[in-house]
């Protein structure tokens, strides 16, 4: 496996978060993780990007143990639903931010970046400032910003719940293309049912501390825990309702 999570724990004094989750992703795999509001999805992406310390277990990518591994040195970029551009920096200078940072050649940088504005719909808005474009505008460049570093891993902390109906979507879409063009390895937590089931090749959901995977979406949809009899029942409701 690609990435390997044994025992992770995590608790902010005696209130336990994480309890000994283990779980795993392969390469080139995006993992949707399910949860409610305070289920301990955020604390989990930032353990693994080394933002948080974990209180045991241990996170290793690509063979590589992380656990004294500081943030910088992970190749783990964390991205939430907030963009977080740079406000002095256009378009085209956010998403080149982390290759010159990195001291990649210009024209090596400039061939990147070039391909990400076209991949991502921005070649149109390269100088724009951040205050110029829309929330999905923003949200692309900051997607773009993530994958010119082309880290291992990609951990996404409900990136679209801030959007739009319809910017959702269409950045749901929009990750799903860069994500097989790319062959992205990632970790994609939200708290909206249709979501996971949209944004994952596999599904997990988080719970009470504990993590639990799915072999399977039809073994996901058939869980009591995981809401979707819940969901179907309620839209079966509405739709006797509006017969009625």
């Amino acid at each position: 496996m690609f990435l390997e999570v044994e025992g992770l724990s995590k608790g902010f004094g005696a209130e336990p978060v994480l309890d000994r989750l283990s779980f795993s992703v392969r390469e080139r795999e995006t993992l949707a993780v399910l949860g409610r509001s305070g289920s301990g999805k955020t604390t989990l992406l930032k353990v693994i990007a080394g933002l948080l310390p974990a209180d045991g277990g241990s996170v290793t990518l690509a063979g590589e143990d992380l656990g004294e591994r500081p943030p910088q040195q992970r190749n783990v970029v964390y991205m939430t639903q907030e963009s977080l551009l740079f406000p002095h920096l256009d378009a085209e200078g956010n998403v080149a931010f982390g290759l010159r940072l990195r001291r990649r050649p210009g024209p090596e940088r400039a061939r990147a970046v070039e391909a990400l504005l076209e991949r991502l719909d921005l070649a149109d808005h390269r100088h724009k400032m951040p205050q110029q474009l829309s929330g999905g505008q923003r949200q692309r460049v900051a997607f773009g910003r993530a994958l010119a570093v082309r880290p291992a891993l990609l951990l996404l902390d409900e990136p679209f719940s801030s959007l739009d109906a319809e910017t959702r979507t269409a950045m749901q879409h929009l990750f799903q293309r860069v994500a097989r063009e790319q062959g992205m390895t990632s970790l994609f937590v939200t708290h909206s049912l249709k979501e996971a089931l949209l944004m994952g090749d596999a599904i997990a959901l988080l719970r009470g501390g504990r993590f639990k995977t799915y072999a399977s979406e039809r073994d996901f949809v058939e869980d009591p825990e995981s809401g979707v009899s819940e969901e179907i029942s309620f839209w079966h409701s509405i739709g006797r309702r509006a017969v009625e």
